[in-house]
């Protein structure tokens, strides 16, 4: 038996997400290509939105950090990162939304996505108030 490559485990976890599994069955998998590969940002992406829907939002708030320090410009480890800091009463979320905001205006195409995350959110851990506050600051701003 072959191991497999941490992009084929991470192509292998978001199918199983987009299928409605839990997430607390995915962080061991996400754990282990952040692991693998500990450069790449899409990889802590993910393991921190699985961590808020877990509500283990300490763990969510060093993987968002790690993502917004390997790449800067994506909105969704902003928001990640944002909502993180709101749910460990962390200061400094403004400066993650503006930055958000301001990425979603110049990459309009992304916006979509953004929205389909919240609203995924939302399915998955209902009256997610952290969530509804930070999806209120970048849709309506």
């Amino acid at each position: 038996m072959t191991k497999e490559t941490a992009e084929e485990l991470f192509n292998q976890g978001l199918e199983r997400y987009k299928a409605g599994e839990d997430a607390a069955t995915l962080i061991p998998l996400f754990k282990d290509v952040c692991d693998q590969s500990p450069k790449v940002a899409s990889s802590w992406i993910c393991l921190s939105w699985l961590y808020l829907i877990n509500k283990q939002s300490t763990l969510a708030l060093k993987a968002a950090q790690k993502s917004v320090k390997l790449n800067p410009e994506d909105p969704q480890a902003r928001i990640n990162l944002a909502i993180a800091m709101l749910e460990t009463a962390q200061s400094g979320v403004r400066e993650h939304i503006q930055l958000a905001h301001t990425l979603l205006t110049v990459l309009p195409d992304l916006k979509e996505e953004i929205v389909e995350n919240f609203e995924d959110g939302l399915r998955r851990r209902p009256n997610w108030a952290s969530l509804e506050r930070v999806k209120k600051w970048i849709l309506e701003t």
